[in-house]
């Protein structure tokens, strides 16, 4: 390791200089939809790769962007990346799109950062914080793939959702108070997940599975279908409500 970046400050770095090699790509304007979304997660990828190969050469890695190699999973340390979670938002213009960043100690992200480029802001696990206060009443689902189970526990509980883009984006919205969870299920990989998860438990949130498990990373299978972040207070009754929508359904 190099003595001049420690592990907090160079995932910090990670995410904020992704976000702005993203910011710049898009904001030259010359190219649109596709191609953009091509370039930005190309150019994030590389960028990436070559700071960590020059800081820490020994750890493992795992990325969305990435040929999965499995020496990774000898590693006790791996970083798992998302250079750009919400293509589609980013190269349509909207807001909702992250940088996950993500090292992984033994299964279990140690730090962890969320760039939400066009807020200009990074979220941080050395300094999350969780905002409390009167509920939102909201649930933050996939824009994508709306979960039945999510809509279902929103009605229970009195709740809207509300449809967001990037797993990372709609995490940190229930860290700010805008929601007061995050569900999702019918399938993610570990890198959607694991720097938003890393992010939120250091704020304090709840995370887990929806079956209440653990969430566990660089495992040799990286698909990672389900997730819960929410309040802790809420966390009981969501996941009594998930459990008693998967005894009636035979599935989440």
């Amino acid at each position: 390791m190099t003595a001049q970046l420690d592990d907090a400050r160079l995932t910090y770095l990670l995410a904020q200089g992704t976000g702005e090699i993203l910011k710049g790509v898009r904001n030259v304007g010359v190219l649109r939809r596709r191609n953009l979304g091509d370039a930005g997660d190309d150019l994030a990828q590389n960028w990436i790769a070559r700071v960590l190969a020059q800081h820490r050469p020994d750890d493992g890695f795992l990325s969305e962007e990435a040929a999965d190699n499995p020496d990774r999973l000898t590693k006790s340390r791996v970083w798992i990346i998302d250079p750009l979670d919400g293509t589609k938002e980013f190269a349509t213009g909207r807001q909702d799109w992250a940088v996950h960043i993500a090292l992984v100690e033994d299964g279990v992200p140690t730090h962890a950062a969320v760039g939400l480029p066009d807020l200009s802001v990074v979220f941080h696990s050395a300094e999350a914080r969780a905002v409390t206060g009167p509920y939102s009443k909201k649930i933050a689902i996939s824009h994508n793939r709306p979960p039945e189970v999510a809509v279902k526990i929103a009605e229970q509980l009195g709740f809207e959702t509300e449809a967001l883009g990037s797993a990372g984006a709609k995490a940190m919205h229930v860290l700010l108070g805008d929601h007061d969870a995050y569900i999702h299920s019918g399938g993610q990989y570990e890198w959607d997940s694991a720097a938003p998860v890393g992010v939120a438990k250091a704020a304090g949130l709840h995370c887990s599975r929806l079956d209440g498990s653990e969430l566990t990373y660089n495992n040799r299978d990286t698909y990672l279908p389900d997730v819960l972040i929410c309040r802790p207070e809420l966390a009981d009754e969501i996941l009594s409500l998930a459990a008693a929508f998967k005894e009636e359904h035979g599935h989440f």
